[in-house]
């Protein structure tokens, strides 16, 4: 038992400093958050490309939908009060714009989901017990501006997707107002959102593709990692070289994150 205990010991002694010195890889975080250290890399969830792909509309479908929502207002099985879940703000949602006909917004998950997206202007992204859910990679993906309630969210790669210029975000206290907030949008606003949104390369910093592609998620991971190797701020790819040496860096640049 003691040489059990010493070698626990032991082998703590030499993880722990590596964990100090790991960079945490993790979906969309939380500020704040005990998980979410600084140099953490915030991801998005995984959608399944094949998925998504196969239910691409044509272009020039009109968007006939002005806010659109397909998921729970109440998790009746955890939270039976509806107090919790989602700090109200979906429940607030539903039963303040249940029957406004701007809000196409139900429970129900038709097989039409991802043509729906494709077919609304705006895409409601609440908060469930988590700040994000899939929703978020889709309603990029789909060129559907993201309505983004959820005050603590840390969204992903933040120097490829400019969240601030293609997003919408509601504050959860202010749910109550979100159909004047949204219906007081400029016209020229949302077109600027959608054409950002139109820009593939939005779409494929989101997506996890088998085989991986250019500019993906699982690239934008890489040079996330790439950023935090100890290398000076002048090193980059000079024409004609294949191979970087990331480990050129000054020795003082081998300090924690």
């Amino acid at each position: 038992m003691l040489a059990a205990v010493q070698e626990e010991k032991a082998i703590q002694r030499g993880v722990l400093p590596v964990l100090r010195r790991a960079t945490l890889v993790q979906t969309f975080g939380q500020k704040n958050h005990v998980c979410l250290r600084e140099g953490s890399i915030t991801i998005p969830p995984y959608a399944p490309p094949h998925k998504i792909r196969a239910h691409i509309v044509p272009p020039e479908t009109p968007r006939s939908i002005f806010v659109y929502f397909r998921g729970l207002f109440y998790d009746t099985a955890n939270d039976p009060e509806g107090g919790y879940y989602a700090r109200g703000a979906r429940a607030s949602v539903w039963e303040n714009f249940k029957n406004n006909a701007l809000f196409d917004i139900s429970t129900e998950h038709p097989p039409t989901y991802y043509e729906d997206m494709q077919r609304a202007i705006f895409c409601l992204c609440p908060l469930g017990w988590a700040p994000w859910s899939p929703r978020l990679v889709e309603a990029v993906v789909f060129g559907c501006i993201p309505v983004i309630i959820a005050d603590d969210i840390v969204l992903p790669f933040a120097d490829a997707i400019p969240w601030e210029e293609i997003a919408v975000f509601v504050p959860e206290d202010d749910v109550l107002r979100l159909d004047t907030i949204l219906t007081s949008i400029p016209m020229d606003e949302i077109l600027r959102k959608q054409r950002l949104l139109a820009n593939p390369s939005m779409k494929q910093a989101m997506l996890f593709p088998q085989p991986a592609e250019p500019r993906d998620a699982f690239h934008q991971v890489l040079n996330g990692l790439a950023r935090k190797l100890p290398h000076p701020k002048d090193v980059f790819l000079k024409p004609g070289q294949k191979v970087l040496n990331w480990t050129e860096g000054a020795q003082d640049d081998l300090k924690p994150w």
